[in-house]
């Protein structure tokens, strides 16, 4: 089995155990997440992989994060998330990349990313529930971090948080690859 068809598998089995754990039927879901009842239909098969963003939408309509969500095995106490590992949400041709790391559900979603932008790019995101907070730390280069219209440059070696219920965005502007970290916290409940 291929790391894609183990993927598509583990959303499928998971997406299922966790509507049915919330009690919301496939039309709650669709409605909560603002994703087709086909969609999370053909998810619960098994036959498709839906975007980052309705990964992210149907995460947070279930008040789990996206690693709970994507998690391969339901191991309790300690997760080792192995070197290569990592799972890669999003990803350009220029190299540019997301890696959700590692994330836990106590007391609410939280989760730990890496990011790559390459020169020129750019990757936006709709907002996530009220209350969700992101911290990022730039490890390399320069982002532009764009919150509800307003530009925010950090720089290599900063760090900035802010509320990410608005709209937001990460642009590299410059001509050196932006590094960063990222943290996700989601308030218990969404």
């Amino acid at each position: 089995m291929t790391d894609l068809d183990q993927l598509t598998q583990s959303l499928a089995r998971n997406l299922k155990h966790w509507r049915t754990e919330r009690g919301y039927t496939l039309d709650a879901l669709a409605a909560r997440a603002g994703v087709s009842r086909g969609m999370i239909i053909q998810i619960e098969q098994a036959r498709t992989n839906p975007s980052v963003g309705t990964t992210v939408k149907i995460a947070d309509a279930l008040g789990i994060s996206i690693t709970t969500l994507l998690e391969y095995d339901q191991e309790p106490q300690v997760r080792l998330v192995a070197p290569g590992e990592a799972v890669r949400m999003w990803s350009t041709e220029a190299g540019s990349y997301t890696s959700l790391l590692v994330g836990t559900e106590a007391p609410g979603p939280f989760e730990l990313w890496e990011w790559r932008l390459m020169p020129g790019e750019q990757s936006e995101s709709d907002p996530h529930p009220q209350g969700t907070q992101e911290l990022l730390h730039v490890r390399r280069g320069e982002l532009t971090l764009v919150v509800d219209g307003g530009e925010h440059p950090v720089p290599a070696g900063g760090s900035v948080t802010f509320e990410a219920s608005l709209p937001h965005a990460y642009r590299n502007d410059g001509e050196e690859i932006v590094e960063m970290m990222m943290s996700v916290v989601v308030p218990s409940g969404h």
